[in-house]
């Protein structure tokens, strides 16, 4: 891959108003000098075919690119974090942005920095958004701070899928004896019933050894086919990415069809959940279904853990999440690169953005470069 010098759209002394304009009125104002994103990409070496654009500014960048970097020295790695968690932020991004600003665009020297996705909770709340502020921000302002390329909106729909499993699945086991629910589960596959892959598994984990359907006792079905699902230990809830303190505490399965199986659960915000957390460690594609798979979202009646993987629901949630692994390669007010990936909050998980895109920023800017992460509010907890 071709070593590249970045490019930049350096601010000019006219550019800087005073007194300072609003945050949006100097991105929205910037944008109109933005750079196309494959000016971007292009300065850093990156090969087209390692860039999937969304749009002309936007692009998520491949992780294919790491192979092909492999041998290539990695940049230095520059932590930006604070201590003190405060309502309205601590300057953190601001001071990412502006740094990687300076450092790239006035002293040239290949910089990067790595940021997560803003929630859409503290953009409309008092927080306000992520993009940092003044004449250090990353931009389009508005793409960066609301729905990006997707990743949070797909992040809540697997969340949501596999807490819609769980209710399911509870469902039919108290409502179904047990040879219609063992048939039910079981998969017919030209003609012939087989165990699909997270059903294996689910025989591994129970110490059955027999894999066909047909020849499980009548015990073995019982046991393969019921998790028995306590509804107190439920850990796993629903998620939505706006501040709508109204479902933080629902009830659910209220309406006739539902016949009772009603249970008292609530919303998180979609960045504080697992999925979300396990975007940002997932190293590989093979990971992050491994990840989704050990999820345990409650426990059986005897203590035993349950997975997503016992809920068959890994998969699913895998197929939605696929384009989320590709971190989003943006651009500040400057024109230096920004990676844009995951959201995990601070004060309840590692609050980093992602894996990553830590490390394909590193190769890309190499042995000389520099590569500003910023850590969320609270990771030093």
């Amino acid at each position: 891959m071709a070593r590249v010098e970045h490019v930049h759209n350096r601010l000019s002394k006219d550019d800087l108003k005073r007194p300072v304009p609003s945050d949006i009125d100097i991105a929205q104002e910037r944008a109109k000098k933005m750079l196309p994103i494959s000016q971007v990409a292009a300065g850093l070496g990156l090969d087209e075919k390692y860039v999937n654009y969304y749009g002309k500014y936007k692009a998520k960048v491949s992780l294919d690119v790491l192979e092909s970097l492999k041998d290539r020295p990695s940049g230095k790695y520059v932590v930006v974090a604070g201590i003190n968690p405060t309502p309205l932020g601590e300057g953190k991004s601001t001071t990412t942005i502006g740094l990687t600003q300076a450092i790239g665009a006035h002293l040239n020297r290949k910089t990067f920095a790595c940021v997560r996705q803003p929630s859409q909770g503290p953009t409309f709340g008092v927080k306000g958004g992520a993009a940092g502020g003044g004449y250090a921000q990353a931009i389009p302002m508005e793409d960066f701070n609301l729905h990006g390329t997707g990743d949070i909106h797909a992040i809540t729909a697997a969340n949501n899928l596999l807490a819609a499993a769980i209710d399911t699945r509870m469902f039919h086991e108290a409502t179904q004896p047990d040879d219609a629910l063992y048939r039910r589960l079981v998969t017919l596959s030209n003609g012939k019933k087989e165990f699909a892959p997270p059903m294996l598994r689910r025989l591994e984990k129970l110490g059955i050894k027999e894999t066909d359907p047909t020849k499980l006792t009548k015990e073995e079905q019982v046991k393969f086919a019921r998790l028995d699902i306590d509804p107190d230990t439920i850990s796993w809830r629903r998620v939505t990415d706006v501040n709508d303190r109204m479902l933080r505490t629902i009830s659910v399965g209220m309406g006739s069809a539902e016949k009772g199986h009603s249970r008292v659960t609530g919303y998180d915000i979609a960045v504080a959940s697992e999925t979300m957390a396990i975007l940002a460690l997932a190293k590989d594609m093979a990971d992050y279904r491994e990840r989704l798979r050990n999820i345990v979202v409650a426990k059986s009646k005897d203590g035993s853990p349950v997975t997503a993987d016992d809920i068959g629901c890994a998969g699913a949630m895998l197929a939605l999440l696929k384009d989320t692994i590709e971190p989003t390669l943006m651009q500040t007010l400057e024109g230096t690169p920004v990676m844009v990936h995951a959201g995990p909050f601070g004060n309840i998980a590692h609050g980093n953005s992602s894996i990553v895109a830590d490390q394909i920023a590193l190769k890309l800017v190499g042995e000389e470069g520099l590569v500003l992460t910023e850590a969320g509010f609270g990771a030093d907890m």
